[in-house]
């Protein structure tokens, strides 16, 4: 059966261009987490750079992290590209990855060079909030949001969305962060009168956006530059975060260990990370993160931390395997069974 399994994969990564294992002259295979925009604009401009073919699939931090574990004693891809830092903390801690240290790296700002601490290459800052419908919120005569335990009101009965942190990088992330803000005792019983309003536990950080923007639901917990993004795809909403405060992620970049385009993986990391490549990010990767390179101009339309209350997110804390594991494991058997 095993052998059958491994095959489909192998029969469907070649079906979308991604190549085996083994060293591919002029290649390099990425696990891409950020919007499909920008993923998809990677793909058309590394290679004009460079004359290296890019080939990629995406997936949500958490799937990415399943998939080089999974990959370990024989790895397909060559760089983990973008998503929350956490996943990629502890794929570093595991030996999934290895830490480089890029040729610009000097370029990069200092504060979040210092944060990550060697365990990955800082890409960009995102702040955690929520996407809202206004729309809805009127015809159901319901006010905004203002704090996460607003969020247990039962007047939002089936109006929440918040991603999986079993799968989702921003889920883990709004997690780690009411453990935070509220200790985690107090955070989990928050978590459990907020699970009756919860409409859909999404796999991917984007889509509570999307289900606030199509109004199925008042409330998206999401990455407030991914609400920019909808609102400029034309979705009525707005956004806003947990005024007694909010974490944030500094997404990241990683070579994988045992890469089998390791150089092409390495040119590819330090192309990112140049101004000309970031900011692609929001000139037409419709993402609009603050990126890491101190040179690469920040969106007018990017969210600024001074604007929310950000907390000091510890990332070598929350970014510890069994740290992860534990609230991980907590959540699925407290949280996620839970009637509503």
């Amino acid at each position: 059966m095993r052998r059958f399994l491994l095959a489909g994969v192998v029969c469907a990564l070649a079906a979308l261009g991604v190549a085996e294992a083994g060293p591919a002259p002029g290649r390099v295979n990425i696990l891409c987490v950020p919007d499909l925009a920008w993923c998809n604009e990677l793909k058309v401009q590394f290679p004009r750079a460079t004359g290296i073919t890019l080939d990629f699939i995406r997936m949500s931090a958490g799937e990415a992290l399943v998939r080089a574990r999974a990959e370990r004693a024989n790895p397909i891809f060559d760089v983990w590209f973008g998503g929350t830092g956490d996943p990629q903390w502890v794929a570093h801690e595991e030996g999934l990855t290895e830490f480089i240290r890029p040729r610009n790296w000097d370029e990069l700002r200092s504060e979040i060079r210092e944060v990550v601490a060697g365990r990955y290459i800082p890409l960009y800052m995102g702040i955690l909030g929520w996407a809202l419908n206004p729309r809805l919120l009127r015809e159901r005569n319901l006010p905004e949001p203002k704090t996460w335990k607003d969020l247990a009101d039962p007047r939002y009965r089936g109006l929440v969305s918040y991603p999986n942190p079993t799968t989702s990088g921003t889920g883990y992330t709004m997690l780690a962060t009411v453990v935070q803000v509220y200790g985690e005792s107090e955070a989990f019983e928050l978590l459990k009168r907020i699970h009756p309003n919860v409409a859909e536990y999404t796999r991917a950080g984007t889509a509570p956006g999307v289900l606030a923007g199509r109004g199925e639901v008042a409330i998206g917990i999401t990455f407030n530059h991914e609400s920019v993004s909808q609102i400029l795809r034309g979705f009525p909403i707005t956004y806003g975060s947990a005024r007694d405060g909010t974490g944030y992620e500094i997404g990241g970049v990683s070579l994988i260990k045992g890469a089998p385009n390791r150089a092409n993986g390495i040119a590819f990391i330090e192309w990112a990370l140049t101004p000309e490549a970031q900011r692609l990010a929001y000139e037409v990767g419709e993402s609009y993160q603050i990126l890491s390179n101190a040179r690469t101009p920040v969106s007018r339309l990017s969210p600024r931390f001074q604007d929310f209350n950000v907390i000091k997110y510890d990332f070598a804390r929350f970014g510890k395997t069994e740290v992860r594991n534990r609230l991980l494991e907590r959540w699925l058997k407290e949280i996620f069974p839970l009637p509503k």
